[in-house]
């Protein structure tokens, strides 16, 4: 029981000595060495290597948008009490230029660099060689191209304001006024080929059916007799002038707006046009397209900057340049921040694990950054950096970004769904008030039944006889109203 109790307090000791263990080792490993951090020899949003004008290899000035990330996970993992000491090396030769692509940059860990930062993708046959924290951004491959301006004019546009199911439920519309106003002019109709009226005699069943769409033309008071039935008219005329005005506007727009769509829609409209394909010098994104996009390498290009990507689109295939560009989403996001609505991307969206930072495979170095990172991505922090460098947050600019399509819709019958269902119930109620003796014939015959049969039982009286008197006095008087006096019944009597 004793060496029990003794285990048992040994084991929080234990706990102890562990923890403070492992806090002495990333002490020494943090703070006993600077890290020399390798970047890659760019000049863009997210780093941006200003080099010594004397000593090509030693940088004066290293920013950007991962630059200040790292810089903020630093601040985070000293806040914890880690004191990290670090400087930056730009992956660039003599001449001040870049030494390689990414994946040569990531290979120089850990011979050269105790990590590298900078917009580097978790990719997963990198995750082979190094380890990589969790990702602080989100990313992805997606297609740039040029916008293309066009209003698809053709001889059947005058349709294209309304849907097909609007244009039936308006048929269907004057259809219904038109056999309700048949209806509730049948009597008028009669009395007017009596009387020879000329007003009315040409309200016929083919001219009273297109009676609607005459009235919404051109509106005639007299055209009907009954008031019930000008009182459709009106209704129908309200409804006909709301359509009317739905139609210009539709209309207006659609032969004026300009029909925003891309130059090449999809991947498969590139290849069948054997057009030229640009991509980011270094990155990934080259085997990406060779591989799993399958273009021919003779026609890929590769860029280093956004203005060599405006030019090269600009250009057109025809002039040496692309017809689309592929790249990661921050970068095309930025590009069109900065260069408006002449491009926009297209095609579907190739899903990445986004930016991270790589540190030689096994270190601890990835667990404390990546806890860092986690703090960072979640706290205000990564707002203000986001907001410096792409002037608002990115979430607010995913519309903006999204694949644009101006087109106008056509108007469907579910955006007058409301408008027809008043006017259907005005339409009855008109009906209902014109044709009263037809409802009121069936009501009369159901009173006349009710107190015929229903109430007569209770109705009836049996009255009994008072006196002989009476009954004499009745049946002489009987006698008298039947021609025949009294005294010549009596003498008629046998003796």
């Amino acid at each position: 029981m004793a060496k029990s109790n003794y285990c048992v307090c040994l084991i929080p000791l234990f706990s102890i000595l562990v923890a403070q263990f492992e806090v002495g080792a990333t002490a020494l490993l943090l703070g006993g060495k600077t890290l020399k951090i390798g970047v890659p020899m760019k000049s863009d949003a997210f780093v941006d290597v200003k080099l010594n004008s004397t000593n090509q290899t030693m940088q004066n000035q290293v920013t950007g948008y991962s630059i200040d990330v790292f810089s903020a996970t630093v601040s985070y993992l000293e806040g914890i009490g880690l004191n990290v000491s670090y400087e930056f090396e730009a992956f660039a030769n003599r001449e001040g230029i870049s030494a390689g692509t990414y994946d040569d940059l990531l290979h120089q860990i850990p011979e050269k660099y105790d990590g590298v930062v900078g917009d580097v993708t978790i990719v997963a046959n990198r995750s082979t060689y190094v380890d990589f924290t969790l990702p602080y951004t989100e990313s992805a491959v997606r297609m740039l191209t040029q916008v293309r301006h066009s209003r698809h004019l053709d001889m059947w546009i005058f349709l294209r304001p309304f849907s097909w199911d609007l244009w039936l439920s308006i048929i269907l519309f004057c259809v219904v006024i038109g056999f309700a106003l048949l209806f509730m002019e049948r009597n008028a109709n009669k009395e007017a080929e009596i009387e020879d009226s000329p007003g009315q005699k040409r309200l016929t069943r083919p001219s009273i059916l297109c009676l609607p769409l005459a009235q919404a033309v051109l509106p005639e008071r007299e055209s009907v007799a009954k008031k019930c039935s000008r009182f459709v008219l009106l209704v129908w005329l309200g409804l006909a002038f709301i359509l009317m005005q739905s139609y210009t506007a539709s209309l207006s727009s659609i032969l004026t707006v300009d029909q925003i769509t891309p130059s090449y829609p999809t991947v498969d409209n590139l290849k069948r046009d054997q057009e030229n394909v640009g991509y980011r010098d270094g990155s990934f994104v080259g085997d990406f397209l060779k591989g799993q996009l399958q273009f021919d390498k003779s026609r890929l290009k590769t860029y280093s900057t956004d203005e060599e990507y405006r030019d090269a689109l600009n250009k057109g295939t025809h002039q040496g340049g692309v017809a689309a560009v592929f790249d990661e989403l921050p970068f095309i996001k930025f590009f069109i921040k900065r260069y408006g609505s002449k491009y926009m991307m297209a095609g579907p969206t190739y899903r990445t694990d986004g930016f991270g930072f790589a540190f030689p495979l096994g270190s601890n170095l990835t667990y404390y950054f990546s806890r860092a990172i986690l703090n960072v991505t979640e706290g205000p922090r990564m707002d203000e950096i986001e907001e410096k460098y792409f002037g608002i947050n990115d979430d607010d600019l995913q519309d903006q970004y999204d694949q644009i399509s101006t087109e106008t819709p056509s108007l469907s019958a579910q955006s007058f769904a409301g408008l027809f269902i008043i006017t259907g119930s005005l339409i009855l109620l008109a009906l209902l008030v014109s044709e009263s003796s037809i409802w009121q014939r069936p009501v009369m015959l159901a009173n006349t039944f009710s107190k015929r049969y229903l109430f007569s039982s209770s109705s009836k009286k049996v009255i009994p006889a008072q006196d002989g008197s009476t009954n004499g006095r009745d049946a002489g008087s009987t006698n008298e109203q039947n021609g025949h006096p009294q005294s010549l019944q009596r003498s008629s009597l046998p003796v």
